[in-house]
């Protein structure tokens, strides 16, 4: 019964926070979204942070930032209050102050470049990212429809090697399972390129095409959003991964004239860095975007 009662809570967070993304441009009322899940307020506030280790308000702020930390940049010729407006905020003067916060500059000073100095002091934080030579400028995008996906997962909370447990546990439950096809998949909640790393959520996702598993899993599962994505198939060693996502959003996208969308977007393995000897990786990264 606790395992039934731990995967209804997660189910229901999960279900919250894809609200959250995909109405993040509105003003979020707690009542109203009690109401959508048939909950009480209290509980709701309850669960989220028991499954995600922040609350509602803490989510939203974050998510509505990191779009606009992006859109400042992809979105060149729109005025910062349009900017503000299309992440849900209703002032100019309020947008301003809670960027500056969580950013250390005025979002004019982060157009400006301030990105590229805020972003940097995020990579410093992982020496192996430091340490990477890896260079990005001729890789290309290939932009691909992707179909939804059916996923079980373990959540992570920081982007550290500690990730290599929760993907040991991944392949204990697919070996216990006897699984013959599957995908290991990882979701990224938050942007690493503008979210310190030990604040990072990380998914760990498994799609997994033998549909006679019984229901009673120990894992839960979500869906992993369709949608237009740019691909990048992209391999190294352990360090150039993050070394990729700060070219991506800082290099790629402001020159792209695409738009990220606030779908999360994911990294398809076909070696997966966390059980291999070598540390090396071989995926497919898939962003976001709209034109």
């Amino acid at each position: 019964m606790k395992r039934e009662t731990l995967n209804k809570k997660i189910k229901v967070s999960n279900d919250i926070l894809f609200y959250i993304y995909t109405n993040i441009d509105v003003d979020i009322n707690m009542d109203e979204l009690a109401q959508t899940f048939n909950l009480s307020k209290f509980y709701m506030h309850k669960i989220f942070k028991e499954i995600f280790g922040r609350n509602i308000y803490e989510s939203i702020k974050s998510i509505r930032l990191q779009k606009a930390s992006s859109l400042l940049l992809t979105n060149k010729y729109s005025t910062i209050t349009e900017i503000a407006l299309l992440c849900g905020y209703s002032s100019q003067t309020s947008f301003i102050r809670v960027f500056k916060e969580r950013f250390l500059v005025t979002p004019t000073e982060w157009r400006k470049g301030g990105y590229k100095t805020y972003s940097k002091t995020i990579l410093e934080e992982s020496k192996k990212a430091k340490e990477s030579n890896a260079n990005f400028d001729n890789l290309e995008a290939n932009i691909v429809k992707m179909p939804q996906m059916e996923a079980y997962y373990i959540r992570h909370n920081g982007y550290n090697d500690e990730i290599r447990q929760t993907w040991q546990k991944i392949q204990t439950w697919s070996y216990s399972n006897n699984l013959k096809k599957y995908k290991h998949i990882a979701l990224f909640h938050d942007n690493p390129v503008v979210t310190h790393l030990e604040e990072c959520q990380y998914v760990a996702c498994i799609e997994v095409n033998d549909k006679d598993l019984p229901d009673n899993q120990r894992l839960p599962k979500f869906n992993i959003s369709d949608g237009v994505y740019a691909k990048f198939d992209v391999s190294g060693k352990d360090g150039d991964f993050l070394k990729f996502i700060h070219w991506l959003y800082n290099e790629w996208l402001p020159n792209s004239e695409y738009e990220t969308t606030t779908k999360p977007p994911y990294a398809i393995y076909n070696t997966n860095k966390y059980l291999s000897e070598d540390n090396n990786f071989d995926l497919s990264f898939y962003l976001s975007i709209k034109f």
